[in-house]
């Protein structure tokens, strides 16, 4: 069973992760509005992959016992700028999420929960992997330019990301 804080904290996350997923699917309708479909796609698979994580801790939190609490989700905003802009809103969101997953963890540990410290290194990974590609993608729109001519190319190779399996 976990301890007040923690459970309240857990669907705190539960809840930013339904933010994320949503932030992520405006960005779509946003790339889908500039005829850049591989860039939607990147941002439907990553909203996928907000809500897989929003349901991992949900369900984490169904197997201990916990109560879940689902907290209203705010509306994203409707655009965004030019790509360099979205994915440097997208760093600068994972880099958030990461500290959020860090604090969480922290409360964890002085809990003593044990079990949430384990299940939250699958997030902790997860978060440095999220920040890698969030960086990768800043650097060579970057190297780009807002519209230069590699625009197009990076849009198909968005576009041949899979979907995460588990």
């Amino acid at each position: 069973m976990f301890s007040t804080r923690l459970q309240d904290a857990i669907n705190a996350q539960i809840n930013a992760e339904f933010v994320s997923a949503y932030v992520y699917l405006a960005m779509a309708a946003h790339f889908e509005e500039q005829n850049l479909s591989g860039f939607a796609h990147w941002m439907r698979v990553q909203y996928e992959e907000e809500t897989f994580h929003a349901l991992k801790l949900f369900d984490y939190m169904v197997d201990r016992g916990g109560h879940i609490v689902l907290q209203p989700i705010a509306a994203p905003p409707a655009a965004f700028g030019s790509p360099l802009q979205v994915f440097e809103h997208v760093l600068a969101h994972e880099q958030k999420v990461t500290g959020l997953i860090h604090d969480l963890y922290r409360l964890a540990l002085e809990e003593g929960d044990y079990p949430t410290q384990v299940m939250l290194h699958w997030f902790i990974d997860e978060q440095v992997e999220e920040e890698k590609n969030a960086t990768e993608m800043v650097a060579k729109l970057r190297l780009n330019g807002d519209f230069g001519p590699g625009l197009l190319l990076l849009d198909r190779e968005l576009a041949a990301r899979p979907k995460e399996e588990d």
